[in-house]
């Protein structure tokens, strides 16, 4: 493999080629020669099926057209009805995104206006779905990316030059271990190092936000080493998955982060409040916007079931895993067959108004590492409808009553599952008409879920494509975008509903409004999402009604008198059922399942019941624990 580009380059004819790089896993030619780019005569096509790697011809950069003339070009060529917005250029890579409100009559019959597009302006087109909801930080993701074209096209060649150009450690051993840095019996600050005969993968990196003193994983193991890590893989965007992917770079790291590319919008969003409320509470943050956008810079993201290597030794494969925008369950091929694993980090194994379930058919599966967050045996979730019912009676009950209903959810999932619940609720009478206040990060997550509606379900994303039916467009959501609207709800609006961050009461939106509704008998407290062990969510469903809070400085006695109510069936996580299910529903049948995710007793109930069921060998790390998988 180290001579692949050689070996390449062999096949083409030596006039054609200007330069050749690695574009991660990827390889990419360019071309001087614009006849050879409109038409190789399928030469391109013959080298990947004798390669079996996914090679790209694109023009030199010196060929293709003003940037200027070229957008005016672009605009004429495709049809007005396609409603073209946005045109960006990242001209290190002669590609070109153009944002259509109807993406199909910009690409044209069978390519027809792409092609034309690449014949008269010799840029490479991208055809991307304008967002319902203008998303700033997707802008702003852009624009780092394309204001670090040329360190990005040398990064991305770097990782190739990694995974091609052999193995720089010894082979001395055949094994392969995971040791739980984070997530080993708790929820919270997942951290899996996996470790291979010649690579070094991070699995997850966050933060437990609902925690003091066990906040973060445990990187100074000596296991780890930061210069010795090759990649990091991000299932999902919740800070408990990857919340200290800043870190790492804060201390050195330059490698490659993997996810698909609404784990990377979102995330980069929740890591930048996460900053802010650190900073609005007087702490320290333990990184700043440099390190996030760092990560950033250095993300590659890859789309279910599209197959990379990321090391020498280490393919992986991105499965929809259920649980929220983006999230995925990693697949990860090890040597030439050596060893299948998957981790299916935070998982659904059922239909929610926004996602399909998580996927269970996998090429090849020797060893599952599986959440077990709902795992025991008295953790199986209620009928999915039967909750939506529950959900209607109580929010009646109390718009009844004149009182304001708090909902603290998950900026990412809950509250678009919520959000999707609520507007149908209403449209069909099932609950009174009444304002629904968003607060926190929750519209600008819910921008990237109508930017990305290939990852939701068939009907939702029906929905979106027609503005008259964007649930998240109903004229029911009012945006509270400041403290003086924020102080306005609270003081001089009547009944209504408040969906702010964040969903355990740990900062945020969700805490003022608490501090504000608490006292009113009226008012109701209701929980839809997972109170994490420690958090203010989880001491008040246990029964604790009074706390002090506020900086320590000034602190305050809140008195909750409210009504609390918890509805667990619109969890993003499998019940117990779920799971049991999922494992034995697992094809191919795993020989081995490692649990993690889950409070202590949960996922020894999960690897008992699994062993006993399925006869699997099963075993439940604890934090710092190495488990080797082969």
């Amino acid at each position: 493999m180290a001579e692949i580009i050689k070996e390449i380059l062999k096949e083409l004819p030596s006039d054609k080629i200007s330069d050749a790089a690695y574009e991660g896993a990827n390889i990419v030619l360019y071309t001087k020669d614009q006849g050879f780019f409109l038409d190789n005569e399928g030469i391109i096509r013959k080298i990947v099926d004798t390669f079996k790697k996914r090679v790209e011809l694109r023009p030199d950069p010196s060929i293709t057209m003003d940037i200027e003339k070229a957008e005016k070009v672009i605009r004429e060529i495709v049809p007005a009805e396609a409603i073209v917005d946005q045109v960006i250029f990242d001209p290190q890579r002669s590609q070109v995104i153009i944002e259509a409100e109807k993406p199909g009559l910009a690409i044209g019959k069978q390519g027809s206006v792409l092609r034309e597009i690449r014949a008269k302006t010799l840029w490479v087109p991208l055809i991307r779905r304008k967002p319902a909801i203008r998303s700033k930080i997707i802008e702003n993701i852009r624009a780092v990316l394309y204001q670090n074209s040329d360190y990005r096209r040398k990064f991305l060649d770097r990782i190739g030059h990694r995974i091609y150009d052999g193995w720089v450690r010894e082979k001395k051993n055949e094994w392969i271990r995971v040791t739980f840095l984070g997530g080993g019996r708790q929820v919270g600050r997942s951290c899996l190092l996996l470790q291979t005969p010649e690579s070094r993968v991070l699995l997850d990196c966050g933060v437990n936000v609902a925690s003091i003193d066990k906040a973060y994983p445990y990187l100074e193991a000596p296991e780890f080493d930061i210069k010795q890590l090759d990649a990091v893989v991000i299932s999902h965007a919740h800070l408990d998955h990857c919340g200290f992917i800043p870190y790492l770079f804060k201390y050195g790291y330059q490698g490659p982060v993997y996810c698909t590319p609404p784990t990377r919008d979102l995330a980069a969003l929740m890591l930048l409040d996460y900053v802010k409320i650190m900073r609005s509470e007087g702490k320290e943050p333990i990184f700043t916007s440099d390190e996030i956008r760092e990560m950033v810079k250095h993300t590659i993201t890859l789309d279910y079931e599209e197959v990379t290597d990321i090391t020498p030794d280490i393919r992986v494969t991105f499965y929809n895993a259920g649980h929220v925008l983006g999230s995925s369950m990693v697949h990860l091929h090890v040597g030439n067959g050596l060893h299948n694993l998957v981790y299916t980090g935070d998982q659904k194994y059922g239909r929610t108004q926004l996602l399909d379930p998580a996927v269970t058919s996998f090429p090849r599966l020797e060893t599952l590492m599986i959440e077990s967050t709902y795992g025991g045996k008295d953790n199986n979730l209620p009928d999915r409808e039967e909750c939506e019912r529950e959900f209607a009676r109580v929010i009646s009950e109390a718009i009844n009553r004149n009182g304001k209903v708090l909902v603290p959810v998950l900026g990412v999932g809950r509250a678009q599952e919520t959000m999707v619940l609520v507007e149908s609720l209403i449209r069909n009478g099932h609950i009174p008409k009444i304002p629904v206040f968003v607060d926190g990060l929750i519209w600008d997550i819910t921008a990237i879920h109508t930017a990305y509606p290939e990852y939701l379900n068939d009907m939702i994303r029906k929905q979106i494509f027609h503005k008259d039916e964007n649930p998240f467009l109903s004229e029911t959501f009012k945006r509270v975008g400041s403290q003086k609207e924020r102080k306005e709800v609270i003081e001089d609006t009547g009944p209504c509903v408040i969906l702010a961050t964040s969903g355990m009461l740990v900062g945020g939106p969700s805490v003022e409004y608490l501090r504000n509704l608490a006292d009113n008998k009226r008012n109701l407290l209701l929980f839809v999402s997972y109170q994490g062990e420690g958090s203010l969510g989880r001491r008040i469903q246990r029964g604790e009604r009074e706390f002090q809070i506020g900086n320590s400085g000034r602190p305050e006695i809140m008195k909750v008198n409210l009504e609390v109510y918890t509805i667990e069936g619109f969890s993003g996580h499998s019940g117990r059922s779920q799971l049991m299910n999922f494992i034995g529903r697992c094809e191919p049948k795993p020989k081995k399942v490692i649990v993690n995710h889950g409070e202590s007793s949960r996922c020894l109930d999960l690897a008992s019941s699994a062993h006993k069921k399925y006869r699997l060998e099963t075993v439940a790390p604890r934090n710092l624990e190495t488990v080797r998988v082969r």
